[in-house]
């Protein structure tokens, strides 16, 4: 894993993908910069980049995409010098050969040329604040906000990788997102975070995952079915949590 805290445009991130399509490496990388502003003088302002950042992240699809152009060429190419050599009398070194180019071929087919890009923000859940225990009019209104805990800016995939944190797991963990819930590493762990139905709970307890999460605010005020799912994700050993 290569850490770049001061990655400017992106060279670090560049150099390393690079280096994976040479020798089949699966190198990873994390890149960390300030949004510093362009000199609005520049070109690079001029052309629609405000920051560092968005020359990096710009200039990192564009050598992604150009890498994938080079790995179709030269599996295009590493495949015609196989036809060649299974044309030839089979020998103990054309076989090995040919072996060496299959793997190479492998080794290039794998290569991960994606990459996420996230930024510090503030949190989609609201903050309580802390006010004087005896301000009861102030203590009412904060209950009040909280009956919906979720911040008015909030969407679902910053949920999902705020979640993912302050769950300990890494951000690059394999989510799918269905129209119903997220999964997290396979059955590791599910994110209810936009509808909750008895049918929705039954699907995600086929799963048997090790822990579920789930928005309060789904269950609308619906107790029974809440408590009904808490006690089917015991009955099943899943961690159960609402926020």
């Amino acid at each position: 894993l290569i850490l770049d805290f001061f990655s400017g445009s992106g060279t670090t991130a560049h150099a390393v993908m690079d280096l994976n399509k040479e020798d089949g490496g699966n190198r990873r990388y994390i890149c960390v910069q300030l949004p510093e502003h362009c000199d609005e003088k520049s070109e690079a302002y001029k052309a629609g980049y405000k920051t560092i950042a968005d020359i990096a992240k710009e200039r990192i699809k564009r050598a992604s995409d150009k890498i994938k152009i080079e790995i179709k060429e030269e599996i295009k190419k590493t495949e015609t010098e196989i036809k060649k050599l299974q044309g030839e009398l089979p020998t103990e070194e054309t076989i090995e050969e040919i072996d060496k180019l299959q793997n190479k071929i492998k080794q290039l087919e794998n290569q991960d040329l994606g990459f996420k890009v996230l930024k510090l923000s503030d949190s989609n859940f609201k903050q309580w604040r802390q006010i004087n225990d005896k301000n009861i009019n102030e203590l009412d209104k904060q209950m009040e906000l909280f009956v919906n805990p979720i911040a008015n800016n909030a969407n679902v995939e910053n949920m999902i990788y705020e979640l993912l944190l302050k769950s300990g797991k890494e951000l690059n963990c394999n989510i799918v997102q269905t129209s119903d819930f997220v999964r997290i590493n396979e059955n590791e762990l599910v994110f209810l975070l936009e509808k909750a139905t008895q049918k929705i709970i039954d699907e995600v307890l086929k799963l048997k995952p090790l822990k579920v999460i789930a928005l309060d605010k789904l269950f609308e005020g619906n107790d029974q079915l809440k408590t009904n799912t808490a006690l089917q994700m015991r009955d099943a050993g899943v961690e159960f949590k609402t926020i």
